[in-house]
């Protein structure tokens, strides 16, 4: 599921406290409603998926070095599921599916390829072949959502993650300048958030 965060009718009295507590450490309001919209609709992807009420679900995040709110997310009543969620400014996205799952918006920047970032996301050979910042970001895209998959390391972009055999891929655009990427164990689809 992907849209604008004001799409996503749901209710904040979902989020835990560690949700609120990180949602009002945003400088800026429109950062923290993207935030906070994102947060609320993995639990609506995730109800979908589970036949569930998504007001019941709890999301958690625990990471051993900065604590809780942080780290691969589950919902706590069904740890089985994979679930990921992605924001940028203006876009927010949720993924929920068995076995691992990763998902990622990024925003495509204007002008010609940006060198800086494509050398520290490429490898050697797809610096070769890629010549825009949209296929930079898609490559982004695919890299991000193995990250959250815990298959591949921020730091170690530029030597793995262009190869997604056994995985699948389903990726959009959300407008000129979003690129979203979904890397999952089945197969998935787009669906539209409930309105």
């Amino acid at each position: 599921m992907g849209g604008r965060p004001e799409q996503v009718r749901a209710p904040d009295d979902w989020l835990t406290d560690v949700e609120r507590e990180r949602a009002g450490r945003f400088r800026f309001e429109e950062d923290r409603e993207t935030f906070v919209a994102a947060h609320l609709l993995v639990r609506v992807c995730a109800a979908a998926v589970l036949g569930a009420d998504p007001a019941e679900l709890t999301l958690r995040q625990y990471c051993e070095l900065h604590g809780h709110g942080h780290g691969r997310p589950y919902v706590e009543q069904a740890p089985e599921l994979g679930v990921s969620l992605s924001h940028t400014r203006g876009y927010v996205c949720a993924a929920a599916g068995p076995g691992k799952v990763g998902v990622d918006a990024e925003r495509v920047p204007r002008g010609p390829l940006d060198p800086g970032l494509a050398d520290r996301v490429l490898t050697p050979r797809e610096r070769a072949l890629v010549t825009g910042n949209d296929e930079l970001i898609r490559h982004w895209t695919r890299k991000e959502a193995l990250v959250k998959r815990g298959e591949l390391a921020l730091g170690r972009l530029t030597t793995g993650g262009d190869d997604l055999t056994g995985r699948h891929l389903l990726e959009w655009s959300a407008g000129p300048d979003i690129r979203v990427a979904v890397v999952t164990d089945a197969p998935a689809r787009r669906v539209p958030i409930p309105g």
